[in-house]
């Protein structure tokens, strides 16, 4: 997948300034990344800082590069309770995402990693090859009993590295073998490539897709998400998957108050006209070390509405940065929230966007057939 050149306004990082950013060594620069820190992760018991040591010796500039790791996976399926969400399983193909959304609330995952939230969730990704035969050995277990799995729910399975691995598509060849009903969420355009495989499934009543549009201004776009698809790509992906028989449902997400907000119709216009059949929204989440870093953020791109956008969010929960409580995480309450609500509603009512995604089907579970298996005689 080509990427193209940063917009001039993204920093880079010279070897006088390196030894500002925890962890992040002298002659070392960036090139469109969401974060411009590496702090350590929360676990770890020791903490390490770029300095200047005093020898003023040359240093060779070098652009941080994308590390991949792999991993040999132990299982596929993982399992939550979270009664705010529409779904019990969900599968993880890669660990971090190199897209590098600031506000992406599953950066604190990679601290479990002893890997920082910051640079290292979109520099230093793990691959899990193999994790489709491990899915297939879970999916024929005796004691499986089928539910809508959910890709997408933590990092991006689209994410620039798929083109090299394809965990994705095998993946998708395992569920649509078994006729597992599926659910997608992502930005990638990638999810093109895999039409062969997802189109049968959505004609069959086993697949959904969900997309993710935070804003329409590709400049903003750039900075907030700066290896994601621009806003006008992501437009024609929902429009050729919409086309392919793909019902495809759009996540306002996150919307950022005091940044973003004021997108909301021309987004949800958008997404209607390019043949989204439902939308949905999700406000900014500041788990963690999340709320630093978009903090340092707002301070590099956005400073003139930075006390704007954290007071409206502290006001959205309860004077805090972010209330994990369930049923408030993903909307926070008071007056903000139900403003954004109310004109969400009326919006997704005047487009025709207000439907809930066809639900899928789960009767049409069933392992294939393998070598020397016994046919049923029913």
């Amino acid at each position: 997948m080509s990427r193209p050149d940063p917009p001039p306004d993204l920093p880079s990082d010279s070897p006088a300034d390196a030894a500002r950013h925890p962890r992040l060594l002298p002659g070392r620069r960036l090139r469109a990344r969401g974060a411009d820190s590496n702090a350590t992760g929360r676990f770890e018991r020791l903490t390490a800082e770029g300095f200047d040591d005093g020898w003023a010796m040359p240093e060779e500039e070098r652009l941080i590069q994308t590390e991949i790791r792999l991993e040999t996976p132990r299982s596929a399926l993982s399992y939550n309770r979270s009664p705010d969400l529409p779904f019990d399983r969900s599968i993880n193909p890669y660990r971090g995402c190199e897209h590098g959304c600031i506000y992406c609330f599953a950066r604190p995952s990679h601290a479990y990693l002893n890997l920082s939230p910051g640079l290292d969730f979109e520099t230093r990704l793990i691959a899990r090859p193999g994790i489709e035969t491990v899915l297939a050995q879970e999916l024929r277990a005796p004691s499986y009993k089928v539910a809508t799995v959910a890709l997408g729910t933590n990092t991006d399975p689209y994410q620039p590295c798929e083109a090299r691995y394809g965990l994705m598509r095998a993946i998708l060849g395992v569920l649509a073998s078994f006729h597992h009903p599926t659910a997608i969420t992502t930005k990638g355009t990638l999810i093109e490539r895999d039409l062969d495989i997802l189109a049968p499934m959505a004609r069959a009543g086993l697949l959904r897709v969900g997309i993710s549009v935070t804003t329409l201004d590709a400049g903003l776009s750039r900075r907030l998400e700066p290896r994601a698809p621009a806003p006008a790509r992501r437009l024609a992906t929902i429009r050729r998957l919409a086309e392919a028989g793909v019902p495809v449902g759009v996540m306002v997400a996150p919307v950022i108050p005091g940044l973003t907000d004021a997108e909301l119709e021309p987004i949800l216009t958008a997404v209607q006209e390019a043949g989204a059949v439902a939308a949905s929204w999700i406000a900014l989440r500041l788990p963690r070390e999340v709320s630093p870093l978009f903090q340092d953020w707002l301070a590099r791109h956005a400073p003139g509405r930075a006390a704007k956008v954290m007071a409206r969010l502290r006001e959205m929960h309860g004077g805090k940065d972010y209330d994990p409580a369930w049923g408030r995480r993903m909307r926070g309450e008071g007056l903000w929230s139900d403003l954004i609500a109310q004109r969400f509603d009326k919006a997704v009512v005047r487009l025709g966007l207000n439907k809930a995604m066809p639900p899928l089907r789960h009767d049409l579970f069933a392992p294939p057939l393998r070598p020397g298996d016994q046919l049923s005689l029913f």
